[in-house]
């Protein structure tokens, strides 16, 4: 069964056109293409595992290719 990603885990996926990519989605789950309401239906999931008791999947570590797009000065 695919690690169930947080809502923010999905947001922080993007890539810089502002997509997914198909190997991120296939780890998650989603077939290719991915159908309409794939980022809905993975959030209701994740909430429902968070109901039932079932733990967050712990975080993944950082992609050696990440790039953040703002700066946080706070």
């Amino acid at each position: 069964m695919p690690d169930l990603p947080s809502p923010e885990e999905i947001e922080a996926a993007r890539t810089p056109a502002g997509g997914w990519k198909r190997d991120q989605l296939a780890a998650w789950g989603v077939p290719w293409p991915p159908p309409n309401g794939w980022k809905d239906e993975l959030t209701e999931r994740w909430q429902a595992a968070r109901q039932d008791g079932a733990l967050p999947s712990p975080p993944r570590p950082v992609p050696a290719d990440f790039a953040q797009e703002a700066l946080d000065f706070g």
